[in-house]
Parts: C-alpha cells; structure tokens; sequence
C-alpha cells in the first residue's frame, strides 16, 4: 500500500493505493476506486475492500473525501454530495495518470453513502466501466424518508426549516453547529442497524481519530436533503452494475429501488441473513462481497 496525494482542483485528496502482491510497475492493470461510506475514511471499509480487491489482482484506491479524514478543503466534516461526486472523478482522474493503470479498465465500488455517490460518478463519468454497490445507500433519500424510507419527503421540512434558523444563526455569529451520524446513546427504539454503527464507528472495532462520531457540519443538510443519488439512472447508467446488499439491512431498500430502476446490465446480491454494517468488516459477508465482485470486475474490465 502507498500513500498518496492527488489533486481536486485547489483540494489535496488523500489516498491510500493498494497494488497487487506481484505487482508489475511496467504491467498494465484493471483499476477500481473505493467509496466510503458518509462520514468515514479511507483506514476503514473502504480501505478494506481496496485491500481485498488488490489481493485479486486489481489496483485499487481508497481515499478521503473532500473537507474529511487526511484530505483539505473547507469547512471540515462537510458532507457535500456534488462535492462527494467529484471526488471520485478526481481519483478516476489520478489513475488515468498512471501509467500501470489502463484507462480504459476502471470501475468503482461505493459501500453505503459511498455506493450512491458511486452510482451518480459513474452515471456522468463515463470513463468508469464498472459500478458495485455494498449496502448502497441514496443519502438524500435517506435524510428525507428516515432510515428505513417509510416517510414522505415533505418530512424533510421541518428539519430544512431548523437548518435555515441555524444558518441564520450562524451568520449573525453564532458557533457553528455539527451533528454526529450515528447515535452517541443507544436505547430500545435505535434501529439494529444504528445500534451497528454505533459499535463501528465508536469503539475500537473500527474507531479512528479522523472520524469524528462520523461528525457532520449542519450546513450539510440543506445539500444532503435536495440530493437524489438515483436521478436519471435510467437513462444515464449504461455501465454494467453490481448490487449487493443484506437481507436483513434497514436499508435493503435502496438497493432493491435502484435494481429495480437500473436498466443496464445489472445484477443483484441479496445475502441471507446480513445487515448493513456486516458487510463494512464482519469476515464471511465481506468475503462474500468481494467474491461477488472480483469476478464482476474482471468480467467487465476485461483487457
């Protein structure tokens, strides 16, 4: 694994580059970006499947969005999913560099947020070939329809007007406001799935220091909330496209909506018996994962 930087206009992205064991520097090899989930860093899931992924022959990068982790840009802990977009963009950008990277043998893997800001790159980044989602989640959908997408999106109202009280507040001077992903106190009506996350991203299973309770600045709402990681993948999506997602997942649901949207070719993974967070680390559903789509990308990043 090397250590990158790479550029997103005036932003320095971090990297971290995984290269097969054998790697070959004058070879010419099948690239896949990784995406991590909102408000995680290149050390956790997505590092793993770039790792796991290297191990069957791919070079793969991992990396730290904008304004998050090891990356720059301002402010900090913003989840901006234009911003999220063009990320990945950038890294398609930094492997095209490459000269060990066949430009025209790249795909990308997003695991939950990640997979849907997978899905909307690859849609207006025609240089990816191939797209797998792990526990895909549409964020905006997920901000505006609750966890498990039974809400109408008029819900979303109520928080967007308190967002807007609280960026008046702001510029009148107030401090700024941040807001932890998962929750920091778990008690019987926490969704299993959260009650996961919580043990993910806050203990030593998978804590980092530049994952702050998965921190959020409160000015991402506003952006969150007018997002559709799906819009147009109908006719935008003409990539081949991997699905795999647990049956036991509160957010199956974003999976099953985009298969069922996606008219490319396309395939969908239903793992008996997983959550959401068993595919960021659990050993038998990552496997699974990535058994799923290794041959997927050696399929459709053939050579």
């Amino acid at each position: 694994m090397q250590t990158i930087t790479f550029p997103n206009g005036p932003i320095s992205m971090a990297g971290n580059l995984y290269l097969p064991s054998d790697f070959d520097p004058q070879g010419s090899y099948a690239a896949v970006v990784t995406v991590h989930p909102g408000g995680g860093v290149k050390e956790q899931t997505a590092g793993r499947y770039a790792s796991k992924l290297a191990e069957r022959g791919f070079v793969a990068l991992a990396f730290d969005a904008s304004c998050q982790g090891d990356s720059g840009g301002q402010p900090r802990f913003l989840e901006d999913p234009a911003a999220r977009v063009e990320d990945v963009r950038a890294a398609v950008d930094h492997l095209q560099t490459l000269g060990y990277v066949d430009a025209e043998r790249i795909g990308v893997l997003g695991v939950c947020a990640g997979g849907g800001y997978a899905v909307t790159a690859a849609m207006t980044d025609h240089r990816i070939k191939a797209v797998t989602t792990v526990s895909a989640v549409n964020i905006g959908s997920a901000y505006r329809k609750g966890w498990f997408g039974t809400d109408p999106d008029s819900a979303a109202v109520a928080t967007l007007e308190a967002a807007a009280q609280q960026r008046t507040a702001e510029a009148k001077g107030a401090e700024a406001a941040f807001i932890p992903y998962v929750p920091p106190a778990l008690d019987e009506s926490t969704p299993r799935d959260m009650v996961e996350a919580h043990d993910y991203y806050l203990t030593p299973r998978a804590q980092h220091p530049n994952a702050q309770n998965k921190k959020l600045f409160a000015k991402s709402v506003s952006r969150i909330f007018a997002y559709d990681a799906f819009h147009l993948v109908e006719d935008l999506l003409t990539q081949p496209i991997l699905m795999v997602a647990g049956s036991e997942a509160g957010s199956l649901w974003h999976t099953t909506e985009l298969h069922s949207r996606v008219r490319s070719a396309k395939k969908l993974v239903v793992v008996e018996g997983g959550t959401h967070m068993d595919f960021y680390d659990v050993p038998q559903y990552v496997k699974r994962a990535v058994e799923e789509a290794a041959p997927f990308f050696e399929e459709n990043l053939a050579g």
